[in-house]
This record gives structure tokens, C-alpha cells and sequence, in this order.
């Protein structure tokens, strides 16, 4: 006999990311460090170009971040969407992804 709790396992919903949430938060905890660093590197007023490099460094991180989260999210959740028969559901997956692209343009 199935529980509800058991149903829910069966139908539990992941995104893309999510084989490697591990991988990702590790380096979210990097990046967070980075910050950290620039914000001590701001408090002992070291050099404005050493700060730079390190800004830098972080928004190049993040943007590897940003990367590796889009391309799951069109082999996974885009990918899925279109292959689902849902017109919807890919319309959906569709414009969302249009619009994460446009966003991240626009910070280029």
C-alpha cells in the first residue's frame, strides 16, 4: 500500500541543477568567500586595481555560474517542455528562456 508520502517521492519535481546542487553550492560558497575577501580587501584600504581584479574574478565566476544554470535549464527543463506535447508548457519554457537570455545580456 502506497502513502501519500510515497506518491509525493514518485512525482517529486527537480530542476535541472539538481544532479549537481552539491557541485553548485560549493561554488556559490567560493564566490561568497570572494566577496568576503573584496569587502576585508575595502576595510584595510588596499589598492583600488588589486580590489578590481578580485570584482572581477567574482563576476567571472558568476557568470560561469549563470552559464552552467542556463545550459541545464534548456537540456532539462526547456528541452523537456518541448518534448512534454504541453503547447503551453513550451510556450512558457520558451519565453522564460528568451528573457533569462535578454536579462543576462543586458549585464554584458
Amino acid at each position: 500500500m502506497s502513502t501519500a508520502a510515497d506518491e509525493h517521492v514518485e512525482h517529486e519535481h527537480h530542476h535541472g541543477y539538481h544532479h549537481d546542487k552539491d557541485a553548485l553550492i560549493k561554488r556559490l560558497h567560493r564566490i561568497e568567500g570572494q566577496v568576503r575577501g573584496i569587502e576585508r580587501m575595502v576595510s584595510t584600504d588596499r589598492y583600488c586595481i588589486d580590489i578590481l581584479t578580485q570584482i572581477s574574478a567574482v563576476s567571472t565566476a558568476l557568470d560561469s555560474l549563470a552559464f552552467q544554470i542556463l545550459d541545464e535549464h534548456v537540456k532539462h527543463c526547456v528541452a523537456g517542455a518541448l518534448t512534454s506535447g504541453d503547447e503551453a508548457d513550451a510556450k512558457e519554457k520558451t519565453e522564460e528562456l528568451l528573457a533569462a537570455v535578454h536579462r543576462f545580456a543586458k549585464t554584458r
